[in-house]
């Protein structure tokens, strides 16, 4: 985030933390806690690194505050006299409105006293963006992502989530001068897979470091605020702001309707009638029945984005992210718009020489120049999605930037923390899969795409659009999306196994219950009734004594006492038990690296259920599979024994050829054949393989025959593509 991009002045904006009710406390009596926190000594103000203003005053702590010769906005002003103050902060507000600049406050701040800080983002693009954007400001920064690590003894290390945490109980060394840890998109720990890592990470992070929790707006902020409030030494300052730099403009579109605004539903939803009766209105053009009055002007299927696109070409309504929730949806609809040619002669030559520069920049092939993303381009038009391999998300992501492509049709996670605006958003389905089912969006994220809309110094307004269809004129929740409350974040608190075995390591089994008294999960049950909170207790206390049992059962750990099988798994995140079982049960012992390195894809790869069904041929280690296999069934089936949700893992070989031709030198493009996968997915399998290879490294003894076939195996899918360090080196 620019410095630039802040909130203006504006009364009412913000918000500070409100009073609240005395709460339960974690371990501990509280009032020794706030004894703690009345006790604690708070550090002088710093001398600012602002920029004087513009009368050469230097800036004050009340009233106008400016930094970097910016004036920062109000809900930004009470956050860096919260940081002043020796307070942590939870910053909400809206998308675009300059929430990374009060990180990037507390960040200069510490490093200027020469501390160090630590900022972690959900995604790695993010990570990504962060690295690069500190490093061209000439900052000392270093890199851990799992796939790469650079500089780590920098004063600001950007990492995953997951690293962080995996570093606090495996690495405390690399946290002791760490001043602030900084988390942004904090209401990711809502997240169902792994929201748990942000939990644990905010939980056990050492006292000495301040937080910088900055979300997007949540319904529950306050409650998530208490909660952080209760588990940290320093107090905590609730910032919330509703306002945003560029207003929005909501609008729908439907055929035959046009543009309208949420105000004149009922008037749509009458114009496109009921729906039609089974078996009516199904076949031909599409269009539903109006009960008996003639044909709905509303296609009853997927609208045809055609026509709004040609409104917004027509209007300079552009450049405009069109967010579909489908992969092939984002490639058929640019695909679609190849007719359009969306920049003037001398855009073209600046968007050609711009794509020779950055094919040279990152090493690649010249032949790029006439694949479909580039060519596409040229037009003003391009697609982004997961499935992409990184090199052409990157050029992509370059190319928007720019300012040149005017159409990019892209899935949500474009969204997610990274600073693209555009003039206009358009959603070309507002129902997308859950996980479980197909629904209506969260108002939560369509307001984080939305925000997308409306460039701060360019555009008066961001338009935001809703493609309809006649099924969405009349079910879709638009007033709860456009004008309702965000959802509130819920705890996902889970002990992993890895992780319950570093704290029987440090606490003993008899304090494992303290980690979850901490937890979100438990201040959010405190004020529910009795019968309820005491329910949650029991099967919250329930699960830790079934996974207890468990690893005690598999001789992980005896008592308080880690055994070798425990120490292992203790360093492995994600994958612990399968890994461990291979390794102390001699599967892997004398496997040569090409055999390893298909075990360790087939351990992080899973298959969508839509996923193609591969057989693979005698000379993928059949024997080595089916022993790999029975072990994990016999894990699963202990699991299942102790009542433990959510089994582990099995084995996904799908990859097996694509990973074998990898292994033994093929070039990627070969592979396409051969993986039942997109690009981009393999990539990053290959990529998690070798990170998880890395932790095995680590936990085992480097004079294991083990450790030198492992190492053989990742310098070998480590090339290429494949090799992320290579290519943020070079961009």
């Amino acid at each position: 985030m620019s410095p630039t991009e802040r909130e203006p002045h504006q009364p009412g904006g913000p918000r500070g933390r409100r009073r609240r009710r005395p709460r339960p406390q974690g371990p501990g009596p509280a009032s020794e806690k706030e004894g703690r926190k009345r006790g604690k000594q708070t550090p002088a103000p710093p001398t600012s690194t602002a920029s004087p203003t513009s009368n050469g005053e230097p800036d004050k702590p009340q009233g106008q505050l400016t930094w970097k010769g910016f004036v920062l906005s109000p809900f930004q002003v009470k956050a860096v006299e919260a940081i002043r103050s020796g307070a942590n902060v939870l910053v909400s507000a809206p998308t675009g409105a300059g929430k990374t600049l009060v990180a990037e406050y507390a960040i200069e701040e510490a490093v200027a006293r020469g501390r160090r800080c630590i900022y972690t983002a959900p995604i790695k693009a993010l990570s990504n963006q962060k690295y690069r954007d500190f490093r061209e400001a000439g900052l000392d920064v270093g890199l851990l992502t799992g796939d790469v690590t650079i500089n780590q003894e920098a004063a600001i290390l950007i990492m995953t989530t997951e690293i962080l945490r995996n570093a606090i109980f495996e690495n405390p060394a690399l946290l002791a001068d760490v001043e602030f840890a900084v988390f942004d998109e904090v209401h990711y720990m809502d997240d169902r897979e792994r929201g748990t890592v942000w939990e644990e990470a905010l939980i056990f992070a050492p006292p000495s470091v301040r937080l910088v929790c900055l979300s997007a707006t949540i319904d529950n902020l306050e409650e998530l605020g208490g909660w952080l409030d209760d588990i940290r030494e320093q107090p905590l300052e609730v910032i919330r702001s509703t306002l945003r730099p560029v207003p929005l403009s909501h609008r729908m579109y439907a055929s035959g309707l046009g543009l309208f605004p949420v105000t004149s539903l009922e008037k749509a939803r009458r114009a496109v009638g009921p729906a039609p009766q089974r078996g009516r209105g199904r076949r031909g053009n599409g269009r539903g029945q109006r009960g008996g009055r003639g044909r709905s002007p509303v296609a009853e299927g997927p609208p045809d984005p055609v026509p709004l696109l040609s409104h917004l070409e027509d209007d300079s309504l552009l450049p405009a992210l069109v967010f579909s929730f489908s992969r092939k949806d984002c490639e058929r609809l640019a695909r679609a718009a190849r007719g359009r040619q969306l920049l003037n002669k001398e855009e073209k030559a600046r968007m050609e020489a711009l794509q020779r520069e950055l094919l040279v920049k990152f090493q690649a092939d010249e032949r790029e120049m006439d694949g479909e993303l580039l060519t596409l381009a040229r037009a003003g038009i391009s697609y982004h999605h997961a499935g992409l391999l990184p090199i052409h998300k990157e050029l992509v992501e370059r190319l928007f930037t720019s300012g040149l492509l005017k159409l990019l049709f892209t899935t949500e996670t474009f969204a997610l923390g990274i600073n693209m605006p555009a003039r206009t958003a358009v959603f070309a389905s507002l129902r997308k899969f859950d996980g479980v089912d197909f629904d209506w969006l969260r108002t939560r994220d369509y307001l984080q795409m939305a925000g997308r809309a409306g460039r701060q110094g360019i555009d008066k307004e961001g338009l935001v659009v809703s493609l309809l269809g006649a099924r969405d004129v009349r079910e879709a929740p638009l007033r709860r999306l456009i004008e309702g409350q965000p959802e509130r974040v819920e705890s996902r608190f889970r002990l992993s196994y890895s992780t319950i075995l570093h704290l029987v390591d440090v606490l003993g089994r008899e304090r494992i219950g303290e980690a979850w008294e901490k937890s979100f999960n438990r201040y959010q049950h405190s004020g529910r009734q009795r019968k309820k909170r005491e329910r949650n207790e029991r099967r919250e206390q329930g699960l830790i004594d079934a996974h207890l049992a468990f690893l005690e059962e598999l001789r992980y750990l005896e008592g308080d006492e880690l055994l070798p099988r425990g120490r292992i798994a203790r360093s492995i995140n994600g994958f612990e038990l399968q890994v461990t079982e291979l390794l102390m049960g001699g599967t892997l012992e004398n496997l040569p690296p090409r055999a390893l390195a298909m075990i360790f894809a087939a351990l992080v790869h899973e298959s969508r259920p839509t996923a193609p069904t591969v057989r693979l041929g005698r000379d993928t280690y059949r024997g080595v599979r089916a022993e790999v296999d029975a072990i994990i069934r016999h894990l699963s089936g202990r699991e299942a024994h102790h009542a433990i949700p959510r089994a582990v893992k099995p084995a996904d070989w799908g990859l097996s050829t694509a990973v074998l031709a990898w292994h033994d030198g093929a070039p990627f493009e070969e592979l396409e054949e051969l993986s039942p996968i997109p690009p981009g997915d393999l990539c990053r399998s290959l990529r998690m393989a070798l990170q998880l290879m890395r932790q095995v490294r680590r936990a085992i003894d480097p004079s294991w025959d083990l450790f030198d076939r492992l190492g053989e195996a990742r310098s070998a899918l480590n090339r290429d593509v494949v090799d992320a360090r290579r290519q943020l080196e070079l961009g």
